[in-house]
């Protein structure tokens, strides 16, 4: 008997590099969420989110690039670039592993087997790919860095013209005609780095090829490539060719003291600029438009792909939270002229710019009909095109930027909340569910709340019913949040719970009001939000600061920051425990949940930071575990109510990560750095002892059990290396392992928790599923359906 896992849910983000995502031709998107590759098809029906991890690299994913629908490159923040090929939409393997720079690889672009990577060392690489990737050319840039890069043919060429910006104001361009690429026209502008480029190819014999680069300035620049004809060559001057280059290129020099007095100074260049191929092939650059409209800094730009009912279209995305696409005014007003007046047909996004961050990049996808980009939270935001001018957005993926520390299952079992810890940037708690759909074989996972966006790290949560929670922060405060009316429609509204008429009575919202510090209830009046948005599944933009819930309770008593949190069996207690180096400060401290008062004394006993605390099934015991590598449990005294100390252990000797109960309270395990896990059990005199030692092959970091339908004890373990191991009871002592779940399905990282959801029945019609939400320091979390095999 074995057991194994299939990925119902991954929530992935990703990260903050403009190159960090990549969209196929039959629209698949992969992007760098931490180390990880996360694969998302936004065209499935199903709305699955991401169906694929890819995992191999040792930093942070800063730049993805499809080359077909089959093969991906990849490169991260410590240099190496990865070659992937997938066999099927399922299995990807790692064709080739290099150390390619010796600092970050910044950018990559592709063209017909060539590929470019641009690193932070100070050097572009050229790369050829047939079976492998092959380095045919370094070039150095003189300690500027490149920040972007684009690779196109030159307008009836076979000739390549790469595109290059980097820690300056201007684009290089260097041609490739024959065996290198030879450094041939630099073109000035911008006030400040260029962070992206992108070439247009002609669709029509004759047309321009078109480069567009978008810089921290806030503007955007597009440049005309195109052949230079031998009569415009040798043609003689004449009145109607009187203004040559060179005098217009002496008309701008001699403005140039007149700009440098101008507050806004962007310059407008009609410079010619010739670039060559051979002694009778060349091209000319000129300057053709200015794109004005954002009020940030410019992160990507990105070219719609012609289409019959579509004007060229141009995507911007900015720090300014907005996304805008550009077309010629000559197209919108149904002219066959060209223009070089280009409009902002369409703005996406926030109002004024209140996203910390704004957007880091964008992509087109699902045969360019739809758009897609991901903001510095993570998150990403979709547009579907009905027509040319009918815009609707649409729900997207989203996922916790950082380390994910814990996981909790509502009572009910339909919904789990966790938590993420990254400085200044995902100290949220999010909430995710289950939602059935017609036709679906099993529901599809995705976040359905954000109830608290914090000002700490948050550390810990725990669900006190299912509306009602308590969270800690790096903070001497734990914090009590009641669901607001929004988020009981919402959930019914996706047919994943139902409350009752009396659970509906409860403030419309929360908001943080100006210089306020914690999540207050407002009406529906103050939120500015319809019905409508509850009916649906929130979009990233809401989930941010719509779906917060009203802070109901603060409770103190710690005199350092709180590391753990538990809630009894019964919901009516809170334990909490903080940092400590000193016994004084390693006490554990009770709350009750009806006047949040405290419940006798803290419960004393360990001398370090206790790391985690578990109540038993009945609440007679509270069981600890603690860095000074010992266990202690407390047990109720139901004459006065009171906890006192009953055992302790100190075999283990490392310090001890995680325990659990087994669900008759009979059994409980310790999991330890020390790379075993130790089953213990109550003999008849009710005394705890050893019962079994299960050694690991890494240190054991998370534990959990549960009861499968024929009575037997399931027990699930997480490593620090992110695998997962599962064991059997399968008589009264002996332990089997039957399954471990490896980096590809489980985590690359430490796992923080492990929790089985509690049994419910699913959509498939299985009364007691086997579910398992796991979160880690990679960032992800997952939900695993476990069956038997």
């Amino acid at each position: 008997m074995s057991f194994e896992a299939e990925v119902v849910y991954t929530a992935l983000s990703t990260n903050r590099f403009p190159y960090a995502a990549d969209v196929s031709e039959s629209t698949c998107i992969a992007f760098g969420s931490g180390k990880l590759i996360g694969l998302w098809d936004p065209s499935n029906p199903g709305d699955v989110g991401v169906f694929k991890t890819l995992s191999g690299h040792g930093g942070l994913v800063t730049s993805v690039r499809f080359l077909t629908n089959e093969v991906l490159v990849s490169g991260d923040d410590s240099g190496y670039l990865f070659l992937w090929r997938s066999q099927s939409r399922e299995e990807w393997n790692i064709v080739q592993k290099i150390q390619a720079h010796g600092h970050s690889i910044s950018c990559i672009t592709s063209l017909h087997g060539f590929v470019v990577t641009g690193s932070s060392d100070s050097s572009l690489k050229v790369w050829t790919v047939t079976d492998s990737l092959e380095h045919i050319q370094t070039i150095r840039l003189g300690g500027k860095y490149p920040i972007a890069v684009a690779l196109s043919s030159l307008p009836g060429s076979t000739a390549r013209v790469l595109a290059v910006s980097g820690t300056d104001r201007n684009i290089q361009l260097w041609v490739k005609s024959s065996n290198e690429f030879i450094r041939s026209a630099t073109l000035p502008g911008h006030e400040d780095w260029i962070r992206s480029l992108a070439f247009k190819s002609p669709t029509i014999p004759g047309d321009a090829l078109l480069l567009a680069s978008g810089s921290q300035d806030g503007a955007i620049r597009l440049w005309k490539i195109l052949p230079v004809t031998n009569n415009r060559m040798t043609a003689p001057q004449t009145d109607s060719n009187i203004l040559s280059d060179d005098l217009l290129n002496a008309f701008e020099d001699s403005l140039g003291d007149i700009r440098d007095n101008e507050d806004d100074n962007r310059q407008i260049s009609l410079k010619r600029y010739t670039i060559s191929i051979a002694d009778d092939i060349k091209f000319s650059v000129t300057f053709d438009a200015l794109l004005v409209g954002h009020e940030a800094g410019i992160t990507r730009l990105s070219w719609q792909r012609p289409l019959d009912d579509s004007p060229p279209t141009l995507m911007s995305t900015s720090t300014d939270s907005s996304v805008i696409l550009w077309s010629p005014s000559s197209s919108l007003h149904g002219s066959s002229e060209d223009s070089s007046i280009w409009m902002n047909r369409q703005r996406f996004g926030d109002i004024g710019g209140q996203r910390l961050g704004g957007f880091v990049g964008g992509l087109w996808g699902c045969g360019d009909r739809d758009l897609f980009a991901w903001g510095w939270s993570g998150g990403w935001r979709r547009w579907h095109s009905e027509s040319t001018n009918s815009w609707v957005e649409k729900g997207a993926i989203t996922g916790h930027v950082g380390p994910a520390k814990t996981l909790s299952w509502s009572p009910c079992g339909a919904y789990c909340l966790t938590v993420g810890q990254a400085l200044l940037t995902d100290q949220t708690t999010r909430i995710h569910g289950s939602v059935p759909g017609p036709g679906k074989s099993r529901s599809v996972w995705h976040e359905i709340s954000r109830p608290q966006v914090h000002g700490y790290d948050m550390i810990g949560a725990e669900f006190l019913d299912d509306l009602r929670f308590v969270s800690i922060g790096d903070e001497k405060v734990a914090r009590v949040f009641e669901a607001p009316r929004g988020f009981v429609d919402t959930v019914e509204a996706l047919q994943i719970f139902s409350f009752t008429q009396e659970e509906h009575n409860r403030p419309e919202a929360a908001n943080v009001p100006p210089l306020g510090l914690s999540n207050k209830a407002v009406t529906q009046d103050n939120v500015g939000l319809t019905s409508d948005t509850y009916l649906r599944r929130p979009f990233d933009g809401e989930l941010a600061s719509s779906t917060l819930w009203p802070e109901l309770e603060k409770i103190y008593g710690h005199g350092y920051e709180s590391i753990s949190l538990t809630v009894s069996s019964s919901r009516h207690l809170i334990a909490t425990v903080c940092k400590s180096t000193t016994p004084e400060h390693a006490g554990i401290r009770l709350y009750n949940t009806t006047d949040w008062r405290p419940v006798g004394n803290p419960l004393m006993g360990h001398t370090l930071t206790v790391t985690r605390i578990a109540f038993s099934p009945n609440d007679k015991y509270i069981l600890s575990v603690s860095r000074d590598r010992s266990w202690r449990i407390h047990t109720l005294d139901e004459t006065t109510g009171v906890y006192l100390p009953s055992a302790h252990d100190k075999t283990h000797g490392r310090i001890i990560w995680d325990c659990a109960w087994s669900p008759k309270g009979t059994l409980f395990a310790t999991a330890s750095r020390d790379k075993t896990v130790k089953i213990w059990g109550a003999s008849e005199a009710g005394a705890w002892s050893l019962s079994t030692t299960l050694k690991m092959n890494e240190a054991a970091t998370a534990v959990d059990f549960k009861e499968r339908v024929d009575g037997r004890l399931l027990l699930a373990i997480g490593l620090e290396t992110g695998s997962i191991v599962l064991y059997s009871l399968e008589d009264s002592k002996t332990w089997t392992s039957v399954g471990t779940i490896d980096q590809n399905k489980a985590h690359i990282a430490q796992i923080n928790r492990l929790s089985f959801r509690p049994s419910i029945k699913d959509t498939t019609g299985n009364d007691n599923p086997l579910y398992l939400g796991t979160c880690s320091d990679d960032g992800a979390i997952r939900v695993l359906l476990l069956q038997e095999v």
